[in-house]
């Protein structure tokens, strides 16, 4: 067998991705409706706003701009989350970053699973964050002992999905017949399953736990929670939900609206009321309801440095104690206010280590390679015109604004009180490796843009050398 003869991942993860959307518009219609709205804010800011088309083209987000999805998915064991990681490794889906949502009333820790090389996100961006039931949580033994033994009779993978996932382990790849039943077996994974494994009375008691220990537990499968696209202006989105006939969430999750967008803003309609059918005593159905499912919209901005994301913490922590989602506009205003200590310029951003960002040589500086006068250094040569740089897309999640988009479609009332903390150790046995940190894929990917263009330029690769970190 040889490599050349393999799907690539890259392939098979925007097929997978397709293939997501498809099911799910297919399974929630006011997703198709999500999308087309975003279509059209795209397409409005895209003719509105030349300077950003020509910074979307430079960095290749354009094209990958309306394939960009985020999914989100909630495992209940070690092993269904371990086999997870395995399924995304074949779609070269690796796991980044860890997310507590204990602190925020979510009885879960999770990550994100993607690509991580910045070559890779442009074939394909698709990201899923995945969620790990902590049943430690739970703070009714016996109910703690029912769930625990209801998840473990679960099979969430097909026999065919297991086989093919081995294939891949075994041979280092997948051929073209076997990539396309993977992206079939896979999607079994995460489809909705109308039929709960528990009767109404034990749907109750997980329910009143927590709304999400419910949705994880009461169902045959993991069901896909909802599935993201990204808009170049979330603010003419929120506004335009409601015309739609979507209710959208009260407040935009994330910074305030900013000139030179930064890290991620999210919003979302509120979950959908689903029939489904219960176990009952006779052996027959018994109808009832569960509400889980909803959508979400994204907007990214620039991925930011250590430094960056102190500052952001620090001003969201201040702005948090002051903010009421009760009044959106002063919501938004109150937010502007704590954060406009945070720079609204990329230069800006970029002079004070505060942003990551791709850099590019210019034809000027191309043209210059032979210049024995020209500048050397990266200040010099931005200054000269012969390099350029752009953001890096922030490609991962923010713990706060996850912990407010499932609060706001589970209701607050579901709210828990979990004080344990996080357990990084604890998920990373489950999952069966590490997870990757953040901020090193985007410092690495910002290294490899400057050797690329001191490469580009002749130079030496240590001339456009940044400290570590920035």
């Amino acid at each position: 067998m040889t490599a050349q003869a393999f799907v690539p991942p890259d392939e098979i993860r925007a097929r997978f991705s397709q293939a997501m959307s498809n099911l799910y518009r297919s399974e929630v219609p006011l997703y198709g409706e999500l999308l087309a709205l975003v279509a059209e804010v795209n397409r409005n800011v895209l003719a509105d706003r030349p300077a950003l088309a020509e910074q979307l083209a430079l960095t290749g987000e354009r094209e990958r701009l309306d394939l960009e999805r985020h999914g989100a998915i909630r495992v209940g064991t070690a092993d269904e989350l371990a086999t997870l990681r395995r399924l995304f490794a074949v779609m070269g889906m690796q796991p980044v970053g860890y997310y507590d949502l204990s602190t925020a009333g979510v009885p879960v820790h999770s990550t994100a699973f993607r690509a991580v090389h910045e070559d890779a996100l442009q074939r394909s961006p698709f990201r899923v964050f995945t969620s790990l039931l902590r049943l430690e949580l739970i703070d009714d033994p016996a109910l703690r002992e029912r769930a625990t033994a209801l998840l473990a009779r679960r099979r969430i993978f097909t026999p065919e999905a297991l086989r093919l996932i081995e294939t891949h382990e075994r041979d280092g790849g997948l051929e073209a017949d076997d990539a396309v039943r993977f992206v079939v077996e896979a999607l079994e994974t995460f489809r909705w399953h109308r039929q709960a494994t528990v009767d109404a009375e034990t749907y109750r008691q997980l329910n009143e736990q927590h709304r999400l220990v419910a949705d994880v537990v009461a169902f045959k499968g993991p069901h896909i929670n909802h599935l993201t696209p990204r808009t170049l202006d979330i603010d003419a989105v929120q506004r335009t939900m409601p015309t739609r006939g979507i209710t959208p969430k009260a407040v935009i999750e994330g910074p305030p609206p900013r000139t030179c967008p930064i890290l991620l803003r999210q919003t979302s309609f509120k979950a959908l009321q689903e029939e489904v059918a219960f176990l009952g005593s006779d052996g027959e159905a018994q109808p009832g309801s569960h509400t889980a499912r909803f959508g979400e919209i994204e907007q990214r901005g620039a991925a930011l440095t250590p430094a960056g994301r102190a500052l952001y913490d620090r001003l969201l922590a201040s702005a948090r104690t002051q903010l009421d989602d009760s009044d959106p506009e002063r919501y938004l205003a109150r937010l502007s206010e704590h954060f406009a200590e945070m720079p609204d310029d990329y230069e800006a951003l970029r002079q004070r280590g505060l942003a990551y960002f791709r850099y590019f040589p210019t034809r000027r500086g191309l043209a210059a390679r032979q210049d024995p006068g020209r500048p050397t250094d990266l200040d010099a040569l931005l200054d000269a015109g012969h390099l350029t740089y752009e953001p890096l897309v922030y490609e991962d999640f923010l713990p706060v604004s996850a912990a407010g988009i499932f609060q706001s479609n589970l209701g607050e009332a579901a709210r828990g009180d979990y004080s344990q903390g996080g357990n990084r150790s604890a998920f990373e046995a489950a999952l069966g490796s590490p997870v990757q940190d953040e901020l090193a894929l985007y410092a690495a990917s910002q290294r490899r843009s400057l050797r690329a263009c001191a490469d580009a330029l002749g130079l030496a690769p240590e001339a456009l050398s940044l400290e570590d970190g920035v």
